[in-house]
């Protein structure tokens, strides 16, 4: 089966800003928070303080992916010329998304570089309380802001992408978020990680999927076995909460996606795959939509 990646990242190096402060590298993989907290980040063989593009073609040809979408957060850190030159390097390979924060001062030079002169035709939006936009401040979804944000990808015909963070934090507005994309029908918006349900968020899923059934709206299903702990593969939970995707949403609005590198620092990738493969919420042709077909009408078309 042919996969295509719809949540993969490249770092030059850690370079992150948390709720927990600066997020730096430390080596072998390792990363360190303001607070002193070390943690590793991803594999050592992948990278010592950043993952290159290469190190992600490696593990995409060891596991059947064609082509990966690199998606950005605060977490690693912006990486939108590190991104830019990858794409640029491997154009078959992969396709990326470009981010900023809208609370710049300079924020219409830094949209008129990305998207003017370096050509993005993607814009993510990290919003998380963890790691996003909202761990130093909080703000609506369908406010001032990010309105303008949506406005813009509008007239400049970009695909949003967006992480809303967890059910229970701040940042977790599937009614904001759904009162927004109303206003905007001509822009495809897609929210990573099917919303991140936990492992008891069985109903709040439904209800919160409900509200985003819209034409222009997908999900990707990254890290959605991440999000079940203490489960261990090949992840129940998980595939119930896609099931129920299926049922709301339809299966033809859902992608795969790794979130690799990180996520490999506690799954295999031929793990994360077959968890889902083995998971009876889909039949074989309904596979080849998750893994490869969405992805690329969304965003190799």
């Amino acid at each position: 089966m042919k996969i295509i990646d719809a949540h993969a990242h490249v770092a030059q190096y850690i370079c992150g800003f948390t709720s927990k402060g600066e997020l730096r590298a430390v080596g072998g993989g390792k990363a360190q928070y303001s607070t002193g907290e070390v943690f590793q980040m991803f594999p050592p063989e992948l990278g010592d303080i950043g993952v290159s593009p290469e190190a992600l073609i490696k593990v995409m040809d060891a596991n059947n992916v064609e082509k990966a979408v690199l998606l950005q957060g605060n977490w690693l850190g912006f990486q939108n010329e590190y991104t830019f030159e990858a794409v640029k390097k491997y154009p078959k390979r992969f396709v990326g998304a470009a981010t900023y924060d809208p609370f710049c001062v300079k924020a219409d030079e830094i949209k008129k570089h990305l998207f003017n002169e370096l050509g993005f035709k993607i814009v993510k939006f990290e919003l998380s309380n963890g790691s996003g936009l909202m761990a130093n401040r909080t703000f609506y979804l369908d406010g001032n802001v990010m309105n303008a944000c949506f406005s813009h990808a509008r007239d400049k015909g970009l695909t949003v992408v967006l992480d809303i963070g967890r059910p229970r934090n701040p940042c977790w507005q599937p009614d904001a978020l759904a009162a927004a994309i109303s206003k905007f029908p001509q822009v495809t918006f897609v929210i990573c990680h099917l919303l991140a349900p936990q492992k008891d968020d069985a109903k709040l899923l439904k209800e919160a999927l409900e509200k985003l059934v819209m034409p222009n709206v997908y999900f990707d299903i990254a890290a959605l076995w991440c999000n079940q702990k203490p489960e261990v593969y090949p992840y129940p939970t998980m595939a119930e909460h896609l099931k129920t995707a299926k049922s709301v949403v339809g299966v033809d609005r859902l992608m795969f996606g790794s979130d690799m590198p990180s996520t490999l620092a506690r799954e295999s990738y031929e793990n994360i795959v077959n968890s889902i493969m083995q998971s009876g919420a889909f039949t074989e042709n309904e596979l080849n939509g998750v893994f490869y077909n969405t992805a690329n009408k969304i965003y190799f078309k």
